[in-house]
């Protein structure tokens, strides 16, 4: 093995495991899904490189957390420029030595403590609706000719807009130009995101959507560079794709130069300010046709000559930042390596994604269970003759399915309908029946049309209920001719 490779692979084991947010566009391995990293609080446990050497603190909670609280509370007051980056570093670093529950106590401090001025704002907006405009031709002349009669409007709305900035706008733009600021910045959200799943309070939420605009803007794809990875790359920059690709594990050494080498393309998206490590990775391989299964794709060896290739298949995207959750960068990097493929590879005509459909289980067991309950509850209460039924209760199987299904699964299941068979089928602990070609042709119209509804139907705040197909909507998957999104069942 060479330096190179050596330098990786012992980098990579030597890494501490880091919570990897995922936009999956194919299949989860078992082992990814059962990750204990997956635990509640797992983003506070992060520490960043740059936490290395912390300052001295006495031990006492209490009073380590005091020292921090102070150097937040100077980061955001001083008003002489000279002796902030030293603040800045002494707070970053006193934030990573502090415990878990303090780290959440200073941010709870700090989303509640440095808000806006709600009294102020209260005494401008009264002034403001006291305010009389002019009327009439004078409103209109005043209008085009002279901002006089309007110059007490323009004064009180600048004051209002200053008044509505929280007080920690100032910590985040002062961390943002300080050098390792906006990683640290994105390792904050993460935290206050991790806090949210436990306590959803107006002042944290306030906090994550004023960081998240921020951050928004800041990684905005203009500032971003888009980069080619390749096994030229330095081993610190490779490790990192090794250490967070989140959907399809490298096993080792041979399947990362094989995944950049040829008929294989990898890019991400790199800020100046946070050097040799990218926000986010996507993963294409150069094929003859749109792959029916992701094995195909990962065990394509060897891969076929680039010139004989007419599809682009994007088969992962990973995040390496929780904390930049809800920034849709994945969206701006499809379409910039989209279009990056297309000037340098001409003869490729078909993009597509092979794409996994997380939830589609879970809501069609429910919908089953649910079913199947309310039919019991049905029947219990039913009074004789009474041959009505629920407006809750809904066969979503049709009759020729049903049918079908009950007939080819006797010597599996039994049940009293075709619901209660697919559900007993879904869960059972073994999976014989899959060797039954009789049963899974009898599944595979059920299935397909209830994922298509699951996909095309199912809402959520007027959103796709599944999280892949809102990833995809996002990017244009609705026409065929716009983009391919490919549907994968498998057992």
């Amino acid at each position: 093995m060479n330096k190179k490779g050596l330098a990786i692979l012992m980098r990579t084991r030597m890494r501490p495991n880091n919570d990897l947010t995922k936009l999956s566009l194919s299949p989860l391995p078992n082992r990814m899904q059962s990750n204990p990293q997956e635990s509640s609080g797992r983003v506070m446990e992060h520490r960043s490189d740059d936490a290395i050497k912390r300052p001295d603190f006495s031990g006492n909670a209490e009073r380590d957390f005091d020292i921090v609280r102070g150097w937040m509370h100077s980061a955001i007051s001083m008003k002489e420029m000279e002796g902030l980056d030293a603040v800045l570093n002494d707070f970053s670093k006193g934030y990573f030595s502090l415990s878990l529950d303090n780290r959440r106590k200073l941010l709870r401090l700090l989303a509640k403590e440095y808000d806006f001025n709600r009294t102020q704002v209260r005494v401008l907006m009264k002034q403001y609706l006291g305010l009389e405009l002019p009327s009439g031709d004078n409103a209109q002349s005043a209008g085009q000719q002279d901002d006089t009669p309007l110059s007490a409007f323009y004064h009180l709305e600048r004051n209002l807009r200053h008044a509505l900035k929280p007080t920690y706008e100032v910590l985040f733009e002062r961390l943002n130009t300080h050098p390792g600021g906006l990683g640290f910045l994105s390792i904050l959200r993460a935290d206050i995101l991790s806090i949210l799943e436990e306590e959803n309070t107006a002042s944290l939420r306030a906090l994550d959507t004023y960081l998240k605009e921020k951050l928004s803007m800041w990684l905005s794809p203009a500032v971003l560079e888009l980069h080619q990875i390749t096994w030229d790359d330095p081993a610190s920059l490779l490790e990192k794709i090794v250490a967070y690709e989140a959907v399809h594990p490298i096993s080792n050494l041979i399947d990362l130069k094989r995944r950049l080498g040829v008929g294989r393309r990898c890019f991400g998206y790199l800020h100046p300010a946070i050097p040799g490590e990218p926000l986010i990775f996507i993963e294409v391989a150069l094929l003859k046709n749109v792959a029916q299964t992701v094995q195909e794709v990962l065990w394509d060896d060897p891969p076929i000559p680039e010139s004989e290739a007419t599809c682009a298949l994007f088969y992962s995207i990973s995040s390496t930042k929780p904390g930049l959750s809800g920034i849709n960068l994945g969206k701006f990097l499809i379409k910039r390596v989209i279009t990056l493929v297309k000037r340098d590879m001409p003869f490729i005509s078909t993009f597509a994604t092979l794409s996994p459909i997380p939830g589609f289980m879970q809501w069609l067991l429910s919908k089953l269970a649910s079913q199947s309950n309310l039919d019991e509850v049905e029947v219990a209460t039913r009074t004789p003759g009474d041959e009505s039924v629920s407006t809750f209760w809904e066969n979503i199987l049709e009759p020729e399915e049903e049918r079908l299904l009950i007939e080819s699964s006797q010597d599996f299941v039994t049940g009293k309908n075709g619901m209660e068979i697919m559900f007993k089928l879904l869960t059972l602990s073994n999976h014989e029946w899959i060797s039954s070609t009789k049963l899974l042709s009898a599944l595979k119209r059920p299935l397909m049309r209830l994922c298509a509804r699951y996909l095309v139907q199912e809402k959520k705040r007027g959103k796709a209920l599944d999280s892949v197909a809102n990833f995809h909507l996002q990017n244009g998957a609705i026409d065929p001719s716009k983009a391919s999104f490919k549907v994968e069942v498998s057992w």
